[in-house]
């Protein structure tokens, strides 16, 4: 089956998504939350330096296999859907519903992108 997002418009998803999650907690008001902000910061300077560091038109130091990069998103995207609980801040509405917001985007990246390596 053909997946709807190309190796190259993946790039372009990743450095939106390192620029977007980084400043979420300053967009949705949830700055107080502190382990949440961590998180986000994580995320955003993670998938940054995979990105930069994927075999991918977008990559500039080319080391990472496409294949490993997406299964990192993919991995990363699981733990975010979780991590409200699992650092305990599933009560702060704003700081929860961004970081699922969050893991559902980058598990819709990686699993509707085509895998096709350089």
């Amino acid at each position: 089956m053909e997946k709807p997002i190309s190796r190259q418009a993946h790039g372009a998803i990743d450095y939106a998504y390192g620029a977007v999650v980084a400043m979420l907690p300053e967009l949705l008001d949830f700055k107080e939350e502190k382990k949440a902000v961590t998180l986000c910061r994580v995320l955003a300077g993670g998938a940054l330096a995979y990105s930069l560091l994927t075999k991918a038109e977008w990559g500039v130091i080319k080391v990472l296999p496409f294949k490993k990069h997406l299964l990192i998103d993919f991995t990363t995207s699981l733990f975010a859907l979780g991590a409200p609980w699992l650092l305990g801040f599933s009560h702060n509405e704003k700081a929860r519903n961004a970081v699922i917001g969050v893991g559902l985007a980058g598990l819709s990246a990686s699993t509707l992108t085509q895998a096709e390596d350089m």
